[in-house]
């Protein structure tokens, strides 16, 4: 249990720059209280102490504002950032050294039993307010930008954004460092802008040949 607790406090520290000690993390940081928090909600849902479990969960979402079924499945090394209006499903499962921002959701489409939650792969990052709905998989080393509805699976290694989601290769390559934790979750392509380029830089062709055909007619 100490070690657990170590390694929750150890990846605060790491992820945020305001995080000062592991007193500061205790005492203030709600992302840090959920998680330790849903671990003892999720033995208690393991071992079907099904009731317990969700009051445990209920309380963990009032004093935090985010709400992790105790039946989510939470990999090592997950993060939550300013985790204001965070919703984890019952079925989703989060790999590890994964980073959640605020009012992200791993939710449910339907009213189907099993599985109808996401299934997060090891080092993703998913940026404020996006919502990754359904029972798919999202691989590893994917950054969701923030905002963005993802709606099917997408594949390891690349980036989406948009509603619905869109995928974006890293040009063509997987993401390097894999190992690497990518928190820049503002550095991430616009392909609506890069089509309104395209479409741009085309328009200003097509304008330089009409000119060159109206003065060879003159």
């Amino acid at each position: 249990m100490f070690e657990n607790l170590k390694r929750e406090f150890q990846v605060v520290l790491e992820r945020d720059p305001a995080a000062r000690n592991r007193l500061e993390i205790f005492l203030c940081y709600p992302g840090f209280h959920a998680i330790v928090w849903h671990r003892v909600a999720h033995f208690f849902y393991r071992h079907k102490w099904f009731l317990l479990a969700r009051i445990i969960s209920q309380l963990n979402r009032h004093f935090t504002d985010i709400e992790i079924h105790p039946g989510a499945k939470l990999g090592r090394g997950v993060f939550i950032d300013h985790g204001s209006g965070i919703v984890i499903g019952e079925t989703a499962e989060v790999g590890d050294n994964v980073t959640l921002y605020q009012g992200v959701t791993l939710g449910g489409t339907g009213k189907e039993k099993g599985k109808r939650h996401p299934t997060i792969g090891n080092n993703v990052t998913i940026s404020t307010g996006a919502k990754v709905l359904g029972s798919f998989t999202v691989g590893d080393n994917v950054r969701i930008g923030a905002g963005s509805v993802v709606l099917k699976a997408v594949p390891a290694n690349c980036t989406v954004v948009g509603v619905p989601g869109r995928v974006v290769l890293m040009d063509g390559r997987p993401l390097e460092h894999k190992d690497e934790i990518m928190l820049d979750h503002n550095i991430l392509p616009d392909p609506v802008a890069d089509a309104f380029n395209e479409l741009r830089a085309r328009i200003g062709e097509l304008e330089a040949r009409l000119r060159q055909y109206e003065e060879k007619g003159a």
